[in-house]
């Protein structure tokens, strides 16, 4: 009889040291982190003549809150902002306005490696919204008009995003992440309004390297 008990908690004691593991790995994450941004940029064409139209390269920063309910898989609620002034260029003349931008989305992202590793690689997918922000001064002249005008306006727009990155668990409750994201958009037309006889068109990839500090609970 004694050597049934002893057996026993034997067996209870693997089965939590076997549990341990699971119960450390916490499921949430908050966030953030702060990077650069950078834009390509499209063509303005109106007639033989071209500019380039986009946004111009600053400082991005991001919050997020991470659901990791599942061993590799999880899900991720992402508030980012961005600096970045709407820009026109031709042949060494610039137009500038002053701008930023806000996006909500929700991503999901894969894990290489399971929520017990102190070293974990993803990749994410995701989409959400975009609001380019005008917050300049405008003039009565501005440069490179003729292709196009940067406006003091608000402007909403569809985000598909795409990323990867690595977390690495520096304390029991801090987790250290490098990533960079692709957040496409449409081209904000409404912002950088196009002049009569201007085509613009196609999607803006802003591209965003990021470093970040996530508290795990």
């Amino acid at each position: 009889m004694m050597k049934s008990k002893h057996q026993f908690r034997v067996l209870m004691a693997c089965v939590a040291l076997g549990m341990a593991p699971a119960a450390m790995a916490q499921k949430w994450e908050f966030g953030g982190g702060v990077g650069g941004s950078f834009y390509t940029s499209r063509d303005a064409t109106n007639g033989t003549q071209t500019a380039k139209a986009g946004l111009k390269t600053d400082i991005a920063s991001s919050l997020w809150l991470v659901n990791n309910n599942h061993d590799r898989w999880g899900g991720e609620f992402g508030f980012d902002y961005q600096r970045g002034d709407f820009k026109l260029e031709r042949s060494g003349t610039e137009a500038t306005f002053g701008a930023e931008s806000y996006a909500l989305r929700y991503d999901f992202l894969y894990h290489f490696r399971n929520r017990e590793s102190r070293v974990r690689p993803f990749v994410a997918a995701g989409a959400g919204i975009k609001v380019y922000r005008g917050s300049g001064t405008e003039t009565a002249v501005q440069p490179l008009s003729q292709f196009a005008f940067l406006t003091k306006t608000n402007e909403l727009k569809p985000l598909v995003s795409l990323g990867a990155g690595v977390k690495w668990q520096i304390a029991k409750s801090l987790q250290f992440r490098v990533e960079v994201h692709d957040y496409m958009t449409p081209f904000p037309k409404q912002v950088i309004a196009p002049n009569a006889g201007t085509k613009l068109d196609g999607w803006l990839n802003n591209i965003v390297p990021m470093v970040g500090i996530s508290y795990l609970f």
